[in-house]
């Protein structure tokens, strides 16, 4: 396998967007973290937004320079789609394709659109990405704090022969070559983001977590122990992994927690939940999900809906509400 290359600060010399206009269109988490970012790292940073969108006055008090959507595609050189998925497509087709123009660059920080065939831009334009591994408010607490997350680049297409170098040099005024940057294709990252999300960090965790609390209470156990010992203490274990990784977690708690976590652990994660996840990932890369999940969007998203409304009646839940309150008040 070809060794991953990472950049870091020394590694990105150019000035390649001296010159040039970044249109940052949404202020959610991660526009709101990245367009400021970028813009106290002196680039010409506009926002984007809906004129009645809830985010413009909060980008307006930001000190930010707000227009709306098609004007800031317009004046920029770079157009950074940072709405969510489900609505990119809508934004691109109304207010941003007409704007493209030989030698602009289009940019985002998932794949979804482009991976799944959403958006294609046309010829003459590049398409970059420039991905954080953490959300707005980690980008925006570690780079004014002096350091910054982990991120990604890709580049899907070259038009101009430096998408590559405008890609690290976004990257770098937001951070991230502070702590490395690796380089990947859209493909990747967005499959393994959406598997991850789904097997793993959103979908797995929750549903174990959920399993573990219903098997103590089905047998009798009080709901407030359950909620300590599946639910609340993951952070510990989570923090631990994070820190050092799995040899460290294993040396940090006792003998009888490693040598019942190792024999049991594998009986919890077996044959059945690998299959599931293999299955989760042929969806993913079939492009599956991605019709799945849109379709539900458009058709108002009823079964989501509908899973929110059952889990907020969850045990673990009015439990958890119950334990944290406590908290709270000592």
């Amino acid at each position: 396998m070809e060794e991953t290359k990472i950049y870091h600060d020394n590694d990105v010399q150019t000035d390649i967007l001296k010159d040039k206009k970044i249109a940052v269109i949404g202020y959610g988490s991660q526009g709101m973290a990245q367009a400021q970012c970028m813009k106290d790292s002196g680039l010409d940073v506009i926002v984007g937004l809906r004129k009645d969108g809830a985010s413009w006055q909060k980008a307006v008090d930001d000190g930010m320079d707000v227009m709306v959507i098609d004007e800031a595609a317009r004046q920029a050189d770079i157009i950074h789609l940072l709405v969510p998925d489900e609505v990119q497509k809508e934004v691109y087709d109304a207010c941003i394709k007409g704007q493209l123009a030989e030698g602009k660059t289009l940019s985002f920080s998932h794949g979804f659109n482009v991976v799944f065939n959403r958006i294609m831009a046309p010829d003459g334009v590049n398409v970059i990405m420039v991905a954080p591994k953490g959300p707005g408010n980690e980008v925006r607490r570690k780079y004014v704090g002096g350091s910054g997350v982990v991120g990604l680049v890709a580049v899907e297409k070259d038009a101009t022969g430096c998408a590559g170098q405008i890609a690290l040099e976004m990257a770098k005024a937001m951070g991230f070559t502070r702590a490395g940057v690796f380089e990947c294709t859209f493909r990747q990252e967005a499959c393994s983001d959406l598997f991850g999300e789904q097997a793993v960090l959103c979908g797995g965790v929750t549903e174990l977590v959920k399993a573990g609390f219903e098997t103590l209470v089905k047998r009798g156990y009080p709901p407030h122990i359950a909620y300590f010992e599946c639910f609340h203490e993951v952070k510990l274990i989570v923090d631990l992994l994070y820190e050092g990784g799995l040899l460290h977690m294993w040396g940090v708690v006792s003998n009888t927690a490693e040598y019942g976590g190792r024999t049991v652990g594998p009986k919890i994660i077996g044959a059945e939940s690998r299959k599931a996840m293999e299955q989760a990932l042929d969806k993913i890369e079939s492009g599956a999900f991605a019709k799945e999940w849109l379709n539900e969007f458009r058709d108002g998203c009823r079964n989501l809906d509908e899973m929110r409304e059952k889990e907020k009646a969850h045990e673990l839940e009015t439990t958890g509400k119950r334990v944290r309150s406590m908290f709270e008040k000592s």
